[in-house]
């Protein structure tokens, strides 16, 4: 509505914050208050008095404040349960016995003003303390209580825990276990200061080896003898004593001190063979999980999955969203445009029942806008820019046309994997990285970016850490980093560990064995040939269950697996995951069969839900319950405005230089996809596309604030668009009716024609135009995916 047009997301940002700021303010000002009122209690002073009074009015009036926009936000940011009622009328209790002891003051009541104070204060706060329960959660306080125990650390109650109860010999799956558990807790801990990459005291605790030989210090584990090891004794000294260990950072829990004792009680057992990884792997080859049953109108594969996933967590299916709504989010994540309005209503007006269907087939028919919406995110993940660094010194090449041109003709993704890896003269960018000018360090030769972002975007893990030193989040080595670069070299490489030479030459070798082998002996044509046929194998899962992970998190706001490059996390649903992978291949590796397989089912059409905070869509214990709602990119945004209002950039801007010939006629519009980055797009989150970008944060932020109010790009683009309204509706009626079908899909309703008619007046002015734009342009119902 255009009565909420002032409820914009960077409003609620703003608000979020200052809404604590208001909080303690008056927290500080009536304890200081009340401290001044008992001094003065004593001493009969005016000018203490005064300094009461006046502190008490402030705080008094900033509690108001704190109350409006407390209740505002909770209104907002759809909060619930018992801590936000408690917090709601604690804060609007305090508030008015705030209000009530000022006038106490004000009428000279001083014994019942100084008692309304002391409540006041207790009151306020326990308003705050409920406050930070709901932002910061229930154990804010109670977590970092001395030997409180970490929840993230410590087992559940019902979990068997054979560490505190086995008193005999432990069978070989208790070892192995024990061992995982172990390296563990020494990898987060201790593996910082004290492993391959740095030896303080030159004491390492990354092999059974290392361990037992001690350091400058002499030996740290005594097996059998918990008392006797040093290693004991400094991890269960009190924090600040000058022996302690960890030195900085979280202490030991007193679960885990007590892991460690019984290790060296069982006599520091180490499992003979290959050690079982202390970080989650996920599995290489492909599974085709056997599909649940359908039941109701769960019928469509994903829905079974997801409806087994439900049941297991209790939650009920909603009905799916109408066809409004529909009809907006397919067509912006198909095609990245706002519906037309005749569309919108001949969409609604249909009663067939395979309506959606039709639609997101016909979208997915429409080549040319699906390649252009889709080229962003290549773009990001490709690293593939129109501009900036590397391209005026020819140390980067652009694959635009290639990357265009594949899109469109929806080349099967296999084949897409391996142009890009083996590639031809139009593709070889994404390989060949940007040769910077100057001095760089070793983990930034275009080799090792190579390695880097064939592992990242099309392997979801990360080889940055390893390509430096042995990696602290992974079992993935230096070694490893180095062998997988040299199938991009043109010469053997030698590692470097955290930029210095070692002497050694790294191997040949591609990240996982199972795969293959590549020719040590061969051309560097030869291997990427090798590597790019050994990637796209059917039996490679990891390629296409990180494809598929990548689209699902563009069309729903989160990956199955997040974050979508570290694809040996756990996903949500690994059923789903693998049946998505694998129905993937079994389709001919297309990408629009994914995507049309993906927005028909129910789960795609469900409600959309939101996030409080930016973090908590990474959470371990995130629950799936359907789309996350997401903010429109900077390149939605933009072709949002110059579709419904007036073309934000000329058609000149366009890079028409590095499309296909035939573009010209293709394009509606300027579309904001194929022109430079500039400030305005920066602002709304295009990234800098010298590093690999596969996600983009859809949280309002200041600069996009300072961009949309008073930013040159939209403001001109309003006045000009403002000239060619005035000229084509010179009837405000008309004029409003025309602008909420064209943006919002529907027409204004009673009283937002009442407001637009007020900014408007009788016969529409430039600037009445321009600020009714803008008011439209951000509302969430504009700016938001629902």
């Amino acid at each position: 509505m255009l009565l909420q047009s002032t409820e914009t997301f960077w409003l609620w940002q703003f608000l979020g914050r200052l809404h604590p700021l208001l909080v303690h303010f008056p927290i500080g000002l009536l304890c200081v208050a009340l401290l001044l009122e008992l001094i003065d209690w004593k001493r009969k002073s005016s000018g203490l008095r005064d300094a009461t009074n006046i502190l008490t009015w402030v705080g008094a009036g900033s509690a108001v404040f704190a109350v409006i926009f407390g209740w505002m936000l909770a209104g907002q940011e759809e909060a619930s349960g018992t801590n936000l009622e408690i917090h709601r009328w604690s804060g609007i209790a305090t508030m008015l016995l705030a209000v009530f002891a000022a006038v106490a003051q004000r009428f000279n009541k001083r014994g019942l003003y100084r008692a309304l104070l002391i409540v006041t204060v207790f009151g306020v706060s326990l308003a705050g303390h409920y406050g930070a329960m709901l932002t910061h959660g229930d154990d804010y306080l109670t977590s970092v209580l001395p030997n409180s125990d970490d929840p993230v650390e410590a087992k559940g109650s019902d979990e068997p825990d054979f560490i505190l109860t086995n008193t005999g010999a432990l069978n070989p799956e208790e070892v192995q276990n024990l061992n995982v558990e172990v390296r563990t807790i020494l990898a987060h801990n201790c593996y910082s200061c004290h492993s391959e990459t740095k030896t303080k005291g030159d004491l390492r605790l990354d092999s059974k080896e290392a361990i037992m030989k001690g350091g400058e210090d002499g030996v740290v584990v005594i097996p059998d003898h918990p008392d006797k090891s040093e290693l004991i004794r400094r991890i269960s000294l009190p924090k600040g004593h000058k022996e302690a260990m960890p030195t900085k950072g979280k202490r030991l829990t007193e679960r885990e001190i007590n892991v460690l004792k019984f290790w060296i009680e069982k006599g520091a057992l180490w499992p003979d063979g290959k050690q079982k990884s202390i970080y989650r792997v996920a599995q290489l080859e492909p599974r085709i999980p056997e599909l649940p049953a359908a039941s109701g109108d769960i019928i469509q594969p994903i829905d079974r999955f997801v409806n087994v996933y439900f049941q297991k967590n209790k939650i009920a299916w909603k009905p799916v969203v109408n066809d409004r709504i529909y009809i907006r989010r397919v067509y912006l994540d198909i095609v990245g445009l706002l519906p037309p309005p005749e569309k919108i209503e001949a969409f609604v007006a249909d009663s067939r029942p395979d309506k959606r269907e039709r639609l997101a087939k016909e979208l997915l028919t429409r080549n040319d806008d699906y390649a252009q919406h889709w080229m962003s995110f290549w773009n990001d993940a490709l690293r593939n820019d129109y501009s900036g660094t590397g391209y005026i010194t020819k140390g980067r090449f652009d694959i635009t046309k290639w990357l265009y041109t594949s899109l469109a003709d929806n080349k099967p993704y296999n084949w897409f994997v391996k142009e890009l890896i083996s590639p031809t003269k139009e593709s070889e960018g994404f390989i060949k990285g940007i040769k910077w000018r100057g001095t760089i360090n070793s983990s930034q030769r275009t080799e090792m970016q190579a390695a880097q972002n064939v592992s990242q975007v099309l392997l979801g893990l990360n080889l940055k850490c390893a390509s430096c030193h042995d990696s602290f989040i992974s079992d993935w080595k230096l070694a490893d980093a180095y062998a997988f670069a040299n199938i991009f070299a043109d010469t053997l490489l030698e590692i470097n560990r955290c930029d210095k030479p070692t002497g050694k030459i790294a191997e040949t070798r591609i990240l996982f064995p199972e795969l293959g082998e590549i020719s040590i002996d061969a051309s560097t044509e030869k291997r990427l040939r090798q590597l790019a046929d050994l990637l796209i194998q059917p039996k490679d899962g990891r390629l296409y269950r990180t494809a598929v992970n990548r689209i699902w998190a563009q069309l729903l706001g989160r990956g199955i697996v997040e974050p979508v490059d570290m694809m040996d996390n756990m996903p949500w649903s690994e059923d789903l995951l693998d049946w998505l992978a694998s129905d993937f291949a079994a389709n001919g590796y297309d990408m629009k069969k994914l995507i049309f397989k993906i927005v028909t089912s129910k789960t795609y059409q469900l409600p959309s839900s939101s996030v409080k905070e930016a973090g908590d869509i990474m959470a371990i214990d995130y629950k799936f319950t359907g789309m996350v709602r997401r903010r429109l990119t900077a390149e939605q945004f933009t072709d949002a405005i110059s579709s419904a209002f007036n073309p934000m950039y000329a058609d000149s801007a366009i890079v028409y230089s590095l499309l296909p010939k035939t573009i010209k006629r293709k394009l509606p519009f300027a579309r904001a996809g194929f022109v430079k980055n500039d400030p305005f797009l920066t602002s709304l989150g295009r990234p800098n596309r010298e590093t690999v970008s596969t996600s983009r944060t859809s949280q309002a932020n200041l600069l996009q604030a300072l961009e949309l109010t008073n930013g040159n790009k939209f403001t001109e683009t309003l006045k000009r668009g403002a000239k060619e309204w005035k000229k084509r509706y010179p009837a405000s009626d008309t004029l409003v009716t025309e602008l909420y079908r064209r943006a919002l899909g529907r027409d204004p309703q009673p009283k937002e024609l009442i407001v637009a008619r007020k900014i408007l007046g009788p016969t529409p002015s430039e600037e009445g135009i321009q600020d009714l734009v803008w008011a439209m342009a951000l509302i969430p119902e504009f700016q938001l995916i629902y």
